[in-house]
């Protein structure tokens, strides 16, 4: 069985789709995202930055370092995608886009011994480069913008270039291959993936170029067996059947998140799921 090759598949809860499956505010709240604020960064602060080469822009990130960072030591990176904006469902979950608006780096680090980064993807439009809101602005771009960005964390606050984990919820989840494996030179950047709602190839027809099977296939060839964390609310079985279809081995860990959200909301909450996911981050980011 090809998923097995290069590591241990497993479904940690495959519950069959139910509307009544409970709401995250029924889970007790573990974590608290700090808010975005204006100041340079040091320990246990989120703050707005702009890469060097894009200062006279409206392109923006959120860089947070760890609450136990200190100068000239290494520390793993978290590069994390938020989902499309201009969402909202009928349970009340809303996603604006916005970098600010993440919450898997912080609950899967705890606020502790990780570089933890809200990346944008930087749209082009008239000649001014901005945050796009929705799906990948100029995809060139955002790659370039994301590759400066992690040679600016090495530079200045000890990120270790060995260790960086990808993430992403929903739009973001996508991006984890769409953009993570993109090209051979972004390609091999990333020790690890983390996908949270949605996977590139599942589905066909989205509203950008290359978002069809074989090129979702191009890109995933170019995995080479790194691990990879792949959830969704209420079950992963559409991801499972996907994957088994495409025929590439890989160390992927399925979860079923047994909540009803679309959100990335679930790892600030006290649950199972949620402690397993930051176990799984320990283990592959070593």
């Amino acid at each position: 069985f090809l998923l097995v090759v290069f590591g241990l598949i497993f479904e940690i809860t495959n519950q069959t789709f139910a509307q009544t499956n409970p709401d995250l505010s029924t889970a007790k709240t573990q974590f608290t995202v700090p808010k975005m604020i204006l100041a340079e960064p040091r320990a246990g602060l989120r703050v707005k930055q702009t890469t060097k080469g894009w200062e006279n822009t409206d392109v923006y990130h959120v860089i947070y370092l760890p609450k136990n960072w200190k100068p000239n030591k290494k520390y793993p990176i978290i590069i994390e995608y938020a989902g499309n904006g201009y969402y909202k469902n009928k349970y009340g979950d809303v996603s604006n886009g916005s970098v600010e608006g993440s919450s898997l780096g912080y609950g899967l680090s705890k606020g502790k011994d990780f570089i933890w980064v809200c990346m944008t993807f930087v749209e082009v439009k008239n000649g001014k480069k901005k945050n796009a809101v929705t799906w990948w602005g100029d995809i060139e771009e955002s790659k370039k913008y994301v590759l400066a960005t992690i040679n600016l964390l090495e530079e200045s606050y000890g990120a270790d270039k060995n260790r960086i984990l990808i993430a992403g919820f929903s739009r973001g989840a996508i991006a984890c291959n769409y953009l993570g494996l993109f090209d051979d030179e972004i390609a091999p950047v990333w020790k690890a993936f983390f996908c949270h709602s949605h996977y590139d190839g599942v589905r066909e027809n989205w509203p950008y170029p290359f978002e069809n099977r074989a090129s979702a296939l191009m890109r995933l060839n170019r995995l080479n067996g790194r691990p990879q964390w792949i959830s969704q609310e209420n079950n992963t079985t559409n991801i499972i059947t996907y994957l088994e279809d495409t025929g590439i081995a890989g160390d992927f860990t399925f979860c079923s998140i047994p909540f009803r959200n679309h959100s990335d909301e679930w790892v600030l909450k006290k649950t199972p799921e949620a402690e397993t996911a930051r176990n799984w981050l320990r283990k592959v980011m070593k």
